[in-house]
């Protein structure tokens, strides 16, 4: 995401950096070309125009001209005001009531559906919540399979009326039902609609009034770029959310909708949709994601999304089995499927600083891992369990029934063999160091 933005913006400063003194000229042409930058990636014009306006004053302000790093000065003056135009701070869900109702809205394939129930998945989780997801697209037959069939995947309840076609009732009967079975937590999923469609904006209005929610939240393709700002601006004025989603990250986009929305309604993105698996939801945390506009990463939600995953008692076995040099393939298995339930592949490497851009133009596929899995899945029980077992023969066998090459089922064992001599190694080093500590 955001990937030309930080290209451009990284071209900008290189302008300032390579001139021999530092002028109030040649800061306002790098400021020239941050606000083209900007308008390329989609921002609004009114937005653009006061964010470079804000630093240039800063930028004087805080005498870049004669500062020893003028440049390093420039780039955190550029940091510190594009998190403030993104919000700031990072903005959390009102979930004081019981049960808290969360209102969701905003166009036909902007992912409502998909994000209910990633939201459901992620505060059951790390909330201990107990959701109701509730199907009041009364207008599209599949969304309400749909959402079933998501429901099913996070083992969380949907509250369905098939044969009604009155999503205010259904909305106000959900509640109902969430009540009576001490659910703490209700995601209203509706329609899509335009906010011209007045009908139909009527008819959300009076869920809102029906149901009175906790929280409202406009959910936005970012890749509808500037129409997502207008269309924002445009539900905010009938409903008055109290947040936004933003919706396929991942994908192809400018983000522009992403520095523009927050200024123009005035409400805070709450969420971050960044793939298609259930498990693809952040929160938004507007400086970090200033620190992955100006190539800087992101590894403190890299951190937050290996902890997720991270199983204590699963850690201290590993750590015994890697000191014994017992370390074997069910265990290789295991670290891939956790660093898979992190989620996209090239998401996550974009967040270590200086690799986003070295991998910009590389594919990286979310099933690269899936070679990999075949072969020791075609492995044999004792064989996972006891690598030192893979001769030729059984090698050329694995290569047959995980459909690969020798060279590959090869080259695997290889690195396999590598990772665990260095784990090995990593271990026995930790322990030397902590014996010399408890000797001083």
């Amino acid at each position: 995401m955001f990937e030309n933005l930080s290209e451009r913006l990284e071209r900008s400063f290189k302008i300032l950096k390579g001139e021999g003194k530092i002028t109030e000229i040649n800061v306002a042409e790098t400021l020239k070309d941050v606000r083209r930058a900007l308008l390329d990636a989609d921002v609004n014009y009114k937005v653009a125009k006061q964010f470079t306006d804000t630093v240039k004053a800063k930028a004087l302000g805080q005498n870049v001209l004669t500062a020893v790093k003028p440049g390093q000065l420039m780039v955190k003056i550029v940091h510190d005001e594009l998190a403030a135009l993104m919000g700031g701070e990072t903005a959390d869900l009102n979930l004081s009531q019981n049960p808290s109702i969360i209102l969701m809205s905003g166009l036909q394939g902007s992912g409502k559906t998909t994000f209910s129930a990633k939201l459901a998945k992620m505060l059951k989780s790390k909330k201990a919540k107990r959701p109701l997801l509730v199907a009041c697209d009364v207008y599209r037959p599949a969304a309400i399979e749909q959402l079933k069939v998501l429901g099913e995947q996070i083992e969380v309840p949907v509250y369905t009326e098939p044969d009604s076609k009155d999503a205010v009732s259904i909305a106000a009967n959900a509640v109902k039902y969430a009540k009576d079975n001490h659910l703490d937590l209700v995601i209203v999923d509706t329609a899509g609609r335009l906010a011209i469609d007045e009908q139909m904006m009527n008819e959300i209005e009076a869920i809102k009034k029906k149901i009175n929610p906790t929280e409202i939240l406009f959910v936005v393709d970012a890749m509808t770029g500037q129409d997502a700002v207008n269309t924002a601006k445009e539900f905010n004025d009938r409903l008055d959310f109290n947040g936004v989603v933003l919706t396929k990250l991942d994908g192809d986009t400018r983000g522009g909708a992403a520095l523009s929305i927050r200024t123009v309604v005035d409400k805070p993105i709450k969420f971050i949709g960044t793939g298609e698996k259930l498990e693809a939801i952040d929160y938004f945390h507007p400086a970090r994601m200033a620190d992955r506009i100006l190539g800087m990463g992101d590894i403190v939600s890299l951190v937050e999304r290996a902890q997720e995953q991270y199983d204590e008692e699963e850690a201290k076995r590993l750590q015994k089995k890697i000191a014994k040099n017992q370390f074997d393939f069910n265990d290789f298995l295991s670290q891939i499927q956790q660093i898979k339930k992190m989620g996209n592949l090239k998401d996550l490497a974009s967040m270590i600083p200086g690799v986003g851009k070295a991998i910009k133009d590389l594919d990286i596929d979310d099933n690269a891992f899936k070679s990999i899995e075949a072969i020791i899945y075609s492995m044999t029980p004792k064989e996972r369990s006891n690598p030192e077992l893979l001769n030729g023969s059984r090698r050329q066998r694995i290569a047959a029934g995980s459909g690969t090459s020798i060279q590959e089922v090869n080259r695997l064992v290889k690195q396999f063999d590598q990772t665990r001599k260095m784990m090995r190694m990593v271990t026995q080093n930790k322990g030397a160091m902590m014996k010399g500590f408890r000797r001083k």
